[in-house]
């Protein structure tokens, strides 16, 4: 599955069921040019119910706010559009997975 660009105007609806790991970035951001190849493996993996999305906090202000993003890049991992758990820098896939895990 191919990472989803979520806006104002899908997110609810891309992230309202299963698991959503979502990437708050930008273009300009160093730390999430090195991290995004991991999100890409982690969408690649195609794992049952999860989904991997990425909000760029340039396009939607707005959604970086709602979710108090002051620092990317910021994963939120949603579990039925609830938000779980919020990590904060560049983190390697393991840990990534493991968040994802202990939602299941």
């Amino acid at each position: 599955m191919a990472v989803i660009t979520l806006t104002e105007e899908n997110f609810q609806n891309e992230i309202s069921s299963g698991i959503a790991v979502v990437d708050f970035w930008a273009a300009w951001c160093g730390p999430c040019k090195m991290f995004a190849p991991v999100l890409d493996e982690i969408a690649a993996a195609n794992l049952p119910d999860v989904k991997v999305g990425k909000v760029n906090v340039d396009e939607q202000p707005e959604l970086a706010r709602q979710f108090k993003v002051m620092t990317i890049p910021t994963v939120v991992i949603f579990k039925d559009g609830k938000a779980q758990t919020t990590s904060v820098g560049v983190k390697p896939k393991k840990e990534v997975l493991e968040m994802i895990e202990r939602l299941r």
